[in-house]
């Protein structure tokens, strides 16, 4: 009999520890808005996860981009976000005016990836053509405390202008900005993102716009983590010459919660995974491994660390 119950009782043991040993890990993409380009990358992202590590349930998340991302990497919300550059600096400082109580002391990068370049775009009949001319019009600067909202607070102070300076603000994700340039209630959009933006093009593609160039010299009164970059002729429809803008790098950014494994994991599978990434959205084909580990205002996880130096892009 004690035999049989010692049998019983081992193999209850064994069956209660079974799970354990296979148990899931969560993955949360933190991503931004679903028309803007963090969203369909982030997608992309959490299938490739999905398939290709070994018992992880991958989910996407729609946020408020940068500065939502970064706090809720801080309260264990996420496992993996996309920021701007900018954002993941004031965050690192604790920056409070940018939407930071505190220093998000648990926030590490997994790699630098494309450009988000600072696209300001108004409708043609607003007579809108510099930044200049904003001054008494309309503008859509982001939502609230995003990442794209802090761009349009440094482009315009170093335009030598500020909110106080435009007819109206509007704080509205991209594609609530674009359906109100349709319908004639809002004179410009700023939207920081990948070149081809999905927003822009429906806009481009049903209403005549003129694409506001931002100097290189606004660009260099910022400085980094700011530079000069180019829109081509034709990214978007009526577009025919090429403009000259500000750029930003976006990271993917984790936390020191997430295990060595899974980061070195999450990262293996960015740097290996860019032909999906970039059909998923054209910013993609501008994620490069060999400037992967460069330029971060941030510590990066010791996951991404091991990855790097085995391809050699770290020592």
């Amino acid at each position: 009999m004690k035999a049989r119950l010692f049998g019983v009782a081992a193999a209850a043991v064994v069956f209660l520890a079974a799970p354990q040993a296979r148990a899931q890990q969560f993955v949360n993409v933190l991503t931004g808005g679903t028309s803007g380009v963090y969203y369909p990358l982030g997608v992309a992202l959490s299938k490739i996860y999905g398939e290709k590590i070994p018992n992880v349930k991958a989910q996407v998340q729609a946020t408020k981009a940068s500065v939502e991302n970064l706090n809720l990497l801080q309260q264990g919300r996420g496992e993996i976000a996309f920021s701007l550059g900018d954002s993941l600096k004031a965050a690192w400082d604790g920056d409070a005016e940018a939407g930071f109580k505190s220093k998000l002391d648990k926030l590490r990068v997994i790699g630098a990836i494309y450009p988000n370049y600072i696209q300001i775009v108004a409708t043609a009949d607003s007579g809108i053509k510099t930044l200049a001319d904003l001054k008494g019009k309309s503008l859509s600067v982001g939502a609230p405390k995003s990442g794209t909202e802090l761009n349009s607070r440094a482009i315009l102070k170093a335009a030598g202008m500020d909110y106080k300076d435009l007819g109206k603000v509007e704080y509205l994700p991209f594609a609530e900005s674009v359906d109100l340039m349709k319908n004639r209630q809002l004179a410009a959009t700023l939207q920081s993102a990948g070149l081809g933006v999905a927003s822009l093009k429906d806009l481009s593609n049903s209403t005549e716009i003129n694409v506001v160039s931002v100097p290189k010299a606004v660009v260099d009164k910022i400085g980094p983590p700011f530079v000069a970059e180019t829109i081509p002729a034709g990214t978007y429809k009526g577009q025919d010459k090429d403009v000259p803008t500000a750029a930003v790098i976006n990271y993917l950014v984790t936390s020191s919660a997430v295990s060595d494994d899974l980061a070195y994991q999450m990262t293996k599978l960015v740097y290996e995974s860019l032909p999906e990434l970039a059909t998923a959205h054209a910013a993609g084909k501008g994620i490069k491994l060999e400037t992967a580990a460069a330029g971060s205002p941030v510590p990066l996880h010791p996951g991404a660390i091991k990855y790097f130096k085995e391809k050699g892009v770290l020592k």
